[in-house]
């Protein structure tokens, strides 16, 4: 079968070949091993209507954890770096809004994150 494609403005004759079995692409298609993460779901914490949402720090956009800077059960101030993140090649630091204690890491560095996903949790 003959197709033509535009790339970039440049017309491309391309010819590829017809399968009539398509159970046969199977084996031609890599296949990847399932991907795990340590990521929690964000909607398990802040179930309850008493939870304070002042006390966990989300993070703001899609990226990956590269470097954790305080650790669990240390006291951190408002506006402390808790946290390193790279999204599209920027480092992204992310800070504590309140003064408080590291309860938990909610990630860990090369971990991917989404948007508006709970990062650390503070008391």
């Amino acid at each position: 079968m003959k197709l033509k494609i535009s790339i970039n403005g440049t017309a491309y004759d391309v010819e590829v070949e017809d399968v009539a079995d398509p159970a046969g692409l199977e084996h031609s298609v890599a296949t990847l091993p399932p991907v795990q993460s340590t990521v929690l779901p964000t909607a398990a914490i802040g179930a309850s209507s008493d939870f304070d949402e002042s006390k966990v720090v989300r993070s703001p956009l899609a990226g990956v954890v590269t470097q954790l800077r305080v650790k669990p059960g240390e006291a951190v101030q408002s506006n402390q770096l808790l946290l390193l993140m790279e999204a599209m090649k920027m480092e992204i630091k992310i800070a504590a809004q309140v003064a408080g204690t590291v309860t938990s890491f909610e990630v860990a560095p090369g971990d991917a994150v989404r948007p508006n996903q709970v990062l650390v949790c503070l008391e």
